[in-house]
């Protein structure tokens, strides 16, 4: 099978390379050339990233009835931009020379040349300095499960080396946050919490197939493993599969945190937009791939309203 691809060039835009996704092209432009490619190099072109990794942070606050701790959702949202620029950095030095034979990200800053090793590196301490600043708002045992992540985090960039499923280890990676949310909140109830990050990675693992889909030809070429790839020609039936886990899992939680089918009901819209992703997606179809993974942002508000809809009735 092969992805129809619309983007197989890139835009320039006042000397500097954006990818054929990015969001906002205007915003970047606007920074003095000098900054752009490190703009670029963080992904703040494209907020997608940052949306996925806050969401998480937010059900488990919500559902651990935080929903009055509105600073605390600032700080977070603060820094998931911050560490998921970072987590793009670090990726991209790992992985210049295959991004450089890969056409969506050939023209990505390090792999083209516009930021050189060094200057990533500094921008990459840069960042987890914003990242410090955010963790030292949470308290002590907070604190100590977002550190928790770093392993994973610098694990990450060479699981598409190693195994079919760099998805999976994503989905641990980008949806820990639901661990911090929680445990900044309270420290019992671990169960509720634990089927709340399950459920995040399945989702994760879907989303992020449904992303792998754009570049399965050229990953098949340079030797790039993805659940995509694996899948085959059963793409929509793995998406399908892992979004029923993250339904079950995240019904689980919500049953243990409040026994009423109320619980249960507010997972309906949540259930009916995944139904959407994957009953609308079009394997053939790069843009469509596209389209389908950025609406998990909107999931991720549908998902948090459910959260807190639980989480407020639920509190013993």
């Amino acid at each position: 099978m092969t992805v129809r691809r619309r983007w197989s060039t890139c835009v320039e835009v006042n000397d500097s390379l954006l990818v054929p996704d990015t969001q906002h092209r205007g915003l970047v432009s606007l920074l003095p050339a000098g900054l752009r490619p490190y703009a670029l190099l963080a992904r703040f072109d494209r907020p997608i990233g940052w949306w996925l990794l806050f969401w998480p942070c937010v059900w488990g606050v919500l559902l651990a009835g935080g929903e009055s701790r509105w600073g605390l959702v600032l700080w977070l949202l603060l820094g998931s931009i911050a560490m998921r620029g970072a987590g793009c950095v670090l990726n991209d030095i790992v992985d210049a020379d295959l991004d450089r034979k890969v056409a969506r990200t050939a023209s990505r800053p390090v792999a083209s040349g516009q930021v050189s090793t060094k200057a990533a590196w500094v921008w990459l301490l840069a960042l987890c300095a914003v990242g410090l600043v955010v963790l030292l708002q949470l308290r002590w045992q907070a604190q100590l499960t977002a550190l928790g992540s770093v392993a994973l985090v610098a694990a990450y960039p060479f699981m598409k080396r190693i195994t079919w499923w760099p998805q999976a280890w994503l989905g641990m990676v980008f949806t820990w946050g639901a661990l911090v949310g929680w445990v900044e909140i309270r420290g019992d109830q671990l169960a509720v919490m634990a089927a709340l990050y399950a459920g995040s990675i399945f989702w994760c693992i879907g989303y992020d197939t449904i992303y792998a889909l754009q570049d399965r030809e050229d990953d098949a070429v340079v030797g790039i493993r993805s659940s995509a790839l694996r899948l085959g020609r059963h793409v929509r039936g793995g998406v399908a599969g892992f979004y029923a886990l993250a339904l079950a899992f995240w019904g689980l939680g919500f049953w243990t945190l409040r026994q009423d089918w109320v619980a249960l009901v507010a997972l309906l819209p949540v259930a009916l937009h995944l139904g959407f992703q994957v009953f609308t997606l079009d394997t053939e179809d790069g843009e469509n791939a596209l389209a389908r993974f950025r609406s998990n942002r909107d999931l991720g508000l549908v998902m948090a309203l459910a959260c807190w809809v639980v989480g407020n009735a639920g509190i013993i």
